[in-house]
Order: C-alpha cells, then sequence, then structure tokens
C-alpha cells in the first residue's frame, strides 16, 4: 500500500500536451464535405436486403438469433402511450412507466428488421409497419423527464425539441426505410413519406432551426456531455440514410461537425470521462459512433481523427477506469458494473491501433447465437454483424494497468499487481462540483482486494424527477456525508 501512496505523488508531475480545436468542422469546407459524402442514391452502407450473396458474409449465427427472437415479436400489440402515463412524472416523479414502453417499441422494430434481413420472406413486413405507423403516431418521440420547463408534463407537439431518445427513433425509422423500402412502397407509398415527413418535423428541422442546450456549453461554461455526440451520431445517421437533398443532407454534416466539436475540443487531454465508465459508451464512444459513421459515407475521409492523441486518450479510459473483471470505477452517476459494447470497443481500439483495446473489447465479447437488440445505438449491431469472424478469433486479455493519473478530472488509480486483481487496489478522485452527473465527491476514494469491494463508493440509485432537479443534492447517495470523504467543522 505504500507504493499506491507514493503513486499520487509521483503522478502529480505529468503534463498533457494542449490538443488542436474544432478537428471536426475545421478539417473540410463545405466544399469539400460535399464532395467528399457518397450522395444517397449510390451510399451502400451496408448490403440491400436482396443481395443474400452479400448477407452471407455476415454472422449467420447472430442472424439466426436476432432471427428467433423476431419471431417472438410476430404477435406483439404496439401500445399507445397515454396521456396519463406521459403525466406521472410530473406528478409522481415516475419516469419508468412511460419509458418502458418508449423503449420496448423501439427495440421490438429493430429486432423485426433484423429478423426480416435474416429471412427475406415478407414475414415480418406487416408487424413493422405496423410498429412505424404506431411510433409515429407519437406525440413525442422523447421521453418526459426532458422536457425542461413544459407545461403539465406534456410535449408541446407544435414546438418539437430533440432529446438522446427522439434521435434514436429517428435513426430506427431510417434503417427501415434504408433496408425495407421497396416493400414499404409495393403497400403504399405513404409509408415511406410518413417517416420522411416525421423526422424532418420532429428533428431535422428543430436541428437545423434552434439551439438546443446539448449543442453547447451551458450558461455556468460547463461543456456538453453524452448528449452532444449520443444525439449527433443518430442524427448523422438518419441524415445521411433520409435526407434526398444533397444542399441540405451536407449542410446537416456540417453543422453536427460543428456541434460535435463543442464537445470535443474542451473536452479533457487525458481522455477521462467525468461521467464515468458507464457513461462513457455513450460519450467517447458515441463520438467513436459518429466518426465511424462518416468514414462509411465518405470512404474513410475521416480516418485522420483517429490520429489524435486525445481521441486515442477517450477510448483508452474504459480500460484505464477498470478494477477488476466484474467492477469499474463508479464515482458520480456512473453503475459499478456496466454492460460493455464489446465489438465497438473491439473497432474502436483497432482504429486507434491500440492492442490492449482490442483485447480488452474481445474479453467481453458473448458467442453469436446470444446476441441481443440493446434499447440504444441500433447502427452498431450492424457493424457487428460483419466483423464476427475476425472478433471471435482475436486475443482475449484484461490490461489491468498497475497504475493511471488522469490529471485533467484529476483522479488516479494504483493495484499492487500489473495484469492481476491480486492484492489492494486503490481509487481517488479529485475534480470539481459542477462536473456533469456530480456526486459531491471531491477526495472520494475507494479501496478493493482481490478484485472484491471493501470500501466502495455507494453509487447512485432510480432516476426520478428529482435526480436532476434543483433539489439533486437533497437526495442522500448524492450529498458528501455519504461518500468517503471527511467532515470538516461538523
Amino acid at each position: 500500500m505504500r507504493y499506491l501512496i507514493l503513486s499520487i505523488y509521483a503522478f502529480s508531475y505529468f503534463v498533457l500536451p494542449a490538443q488542436p480545436a474544432n478537428i471536426l468542422s475545421g478539417h473540410y469546407n463545405l466544399s469539400e464535405l460535399d464532395s467528399l459524402l457518397i450522395p444517397s442514391d449510390h451510399w451502400v452502407p451496408f448490403p440491400p436486403v436482396n443481395d443474400r450473396k452479400a448477407w452471407g458474409k455476415a454472422n449467420a449465427a447472430m442472424l439466426d438469433a436476432y432471427h428467433k427472437q423476431a419471431e417472438k415479436y410476430l404477435n406483439y400489440s404496439w401500445p399507445s402511450i397515454p396521456a396519463t402515463v406521459s403525466l406521472a412524472y410530473v406528478r409522481t416523479g415516475d419516469r419508468d412507466a412511460y419509458q418502458a414502453l418508449s423503449f420496448t417499441k423501439r427495440r421490438v422494430l429493430g429486432t423485426l428488421l433484423l429478423g426480416e434481413i435474416a429471412e427475406n420472406k415478407g414475414r415480418f413486413i406487416d408487424q413493422i409497419v405496423d410498429g412505424v405507423w404506431s411510433i409515429c403516431e407519437e406525440s413525442f418521440w422523447g421521453v418526459h423527464a426532458h422536457l425542461h420547463g413544459s407545461v403539465k408534463g406534456l410535449a408541446d407537439t407544435g414546438d418539437p425539441i430533440v432529446d438522446l431518445f427522439a434521435a434514436e427513433t429517428a435513426t430506427y425509422l431510417a434503417w427501415v426505410d434504408y433496408f425495407l423500402g421497396d416493400q414499404l412502397d409495393s403497400i403504399t407509398p405513404l409509408i415511406r413519406q410518413r417517416i420522411q415527413r416525421e423526422t424532418q418535423e420532429r428533428i431535422f428541422t428543430p436541428l437545423m432551426s434552434k439551439y438546443h442546450g446539448w449543442m453547447g456549453p451551458n450558461s455556468n461554461g460547463r461543456a456538453p456531455n453524452n448528449w452532444n455526440p449520443w444525439i449527433c451520431s443518430n442524427w448523422i445517421n438518419a441524415a445521411l440514410l433520409l435526407e434526398k437533398d444533397p444542399e441540405k443532407r451536407t449542410a446537416m454534416i456540417e453543422k453536427a461537425l460543428q456541434v460535435l466539436d463543442e464537445f470535443l475540443s474542451p473536452y479533457p487531454a487525458d481522455g477521462g470521462c467525468d461521467e464515468g465508465p458507464s457513461y462513457w459508451s455513450a460519450a467517447a464512444a458515441s463520438l467513436y459512433d459518429n466518426i465511424s459513421l462518416l468514414n462509411l459515407a465518405s470512404n474513410d475521409a475521416f480516418n485522420y481523427v483517429f490520429e489524435d492523441e486525445k481521441v486515442k486518450n477517450m477510448g483508452q479510459f474504459i480500460y484505464r477506469a477498470q478494477i477488476s473483471e466484474n467492477y469499474f470505477l463508479n464515482f458520480a452517476d456512473a453503475d459499478p458494473q456496466p454492460k460493455m459494447s464489446a465489438s465497438m470497443i473491439y473497432r474502436y481500439g483497432k482504429d486507434i491501433e491500440d492492442d490492449a483495446m482490442m483485447q480488452f473489447g474481445a474479453y467481453y465479447r458473448n458467442e453469436p447465437h446470444e446476441a441481443e437488440v440493446a434499447n440504444f445505438h441500433f447502427f452498431r449491431n450492424l457493424f457487428e454483424l460483419f466483423i464476427q469472424d475476425e472478433f471471435q478469433n482475436a486475443a482475449q486479455k484484461l490490461p489491468l494497468l498497475r497504475d493511471v493519473w488522469l490529471p485533467d478530472i484529476q483522479v488516479m488509480t494504483a493495484r499492487d499487481q500489473e495484469g492481476s486483481t491480486d492484492g489492494f487496489y486503490l481509487a481517488a478522485k479529485g475534480g470539481h462540483n459542477d462536473e456533469s452527473h456530480n456526486h459531491n465527491d471531491i477526495g472520494n476514494f475507494v479501496v478493493y482486494y482481490d478484485g472484491q469491494p471493501l470500501i466502495i463508493d455507494v453509487g447512485r440509485g432510480t432516476y426520478t424527477r428529482k435526480t436532476f432537479s434543483s433539489d439533486r443534492y437533497d437526495i442522500w447517495y448524492n450529498c458528501s456525508d455519504y461518500h468517503n470523504t471527511p467532515t470538516i467543522g461538523g
């Protein structure tokens, strides 16, 4: 343990170099960007559903798993979302009733789409049409917990805003349109017209015509959090697939790059995610999603981003914050046992040429026959289908670094033995109390022994109306008293 204490002092001398700003929006001008983007009518990001030879290169076991799950939804009844369920958030603080209905509908739609791609017999089409129509009839595609300043908890349908899950919805509809457009048109052109119109009115027009708070720093100057790259990844995905006007398509990509730089430019040079590892999958990982989609639409014109030291550090944070196989740092609102998006981590590691990150991602891979659609980041499933042969044969190893010092977010970790969970592990944080998802926990520390918790951070509870309100620090687990911090003067 003496080594661990000495490590804290040694780390304090490490200084990171300054990083360039606007590496996304400053690299190509509008004309260059327009020439680099593959036109929508020529863009084939993944094989058309009728190209069975190309789909033969996708992992058959994964497709079979999706197909089996889709069959369970052939008689799924698409629910409406009553106003009273939306109102529950402001009446009782409950956000889960609404989210359960909304998230399930989108996951079912994505699963049915993959089931139809796997089978290609039209058996799932009617259910998909019902799902598209049901979702398009919803008053709001996001969640009501995100309607700050709304009147009595219902969305203003005349003034749509784009939150995380409204943007996610556009992605699901965009891939349905891409893969099944001809089949939908054979039923009636009104289905695709509805997808186009609803996406324009709910997503594209609001994003291009008004400022959203996640696009830049808040009134206190705090940089955007994971909302920024997460929403942009779905914005870019939907714009590339659905916008048929080339000038509008390029203009949206240009603006999305400018918005992304508001996230990337002020991001800590050490790559540290102050929201913790469980939010990393929607922060640095979502930045990676954006670059992956842009590369797919431009013949890899954005590969230069992966040479940036900060972008490399942002990826490496996920294994630098690891305690043991099952545990990760959980300062602030982070989960100590986050789910790993294994193939995405592997792809990120490959693109930044980091063998340790690739091995880390491969360590958490599931068998292809266990594949299932998650609630979010739908496009990751498509990338995963075509990387499985390589991924399943990749080396697996947890780096379990001896020590880590992230000077910008002021987090240190140290363990007794490099590459092993044997013995003690210590982590501590400094930082400040205006971090995203902050708890009042400056000076907090955790101790593990043989990979198991000994002195813990108590973590967070279930999100309610109070969680992100002015009453946030009335919640016991957000207070200094319930962290491993000293009490001074009472």
